[in-house]
């Protein structure tokens, strides 16, 4: 099993003792709630479920979803290098769960600035150097 690292700006600010994460937000408009559960595999981070508790403004379950104790269930199998989870005040924070335990992308980083990308990424994954500045 791999460890998780949640990066920003290219530091390393957190890992999650798992390869497998439910990650969990409210729609900012429609204050709906969203579920996706990813599992790493190899340097990319798999899209194995994802649900919805309605539908909404860019809420749109996918074909073949199904309705289950309502929420619209579908299996989509994608695959990311990362995740990037963006900061925005106008939207409430996300939630990541492993093993049982959840806990906010807030408290697990520490503050971020507005439009602040944390990346969710494989630890083995090699971080971006920076560039070098010129003089």
């Amino acid at each position: 099993m791999s460890p998780l690292c949640l990066v920003v700006a290219g530091v390393v600010r957190a890992t999650i003792p798992d390869s497998e994460i439910t990650l969990s937000w409210e729609h900012s408009v429609e204050h709906i709630r969203w579920e996706e559960h990813y599992r790493l595999a190899g340097d990319a981070l798999v899209l194995t479920r994802a649900r919805v508790r309605g539908m909404g403004a860019g809420m749109e379950p996918a074909p073949g979803s199904v309705l289950r104790n309502g929420w619209w269930t579908w299996e989509p199998d994608s695959r990311f290098p990362a995740l990037r989870l963006t900061h925005s005040s106008y939207a409430g924070d996300y939630t990541l769960c492993w093993r049982g335990a959840c806990r906010t992308l807030g408290a697990l980083v520490g503050t971020t600035r507005e439009g602040e990308a944390v990346e969710v990424r494989g630890c083995a994954q090699p971080l971006a150097t920076p560039s070098a500045r010129a003089r």
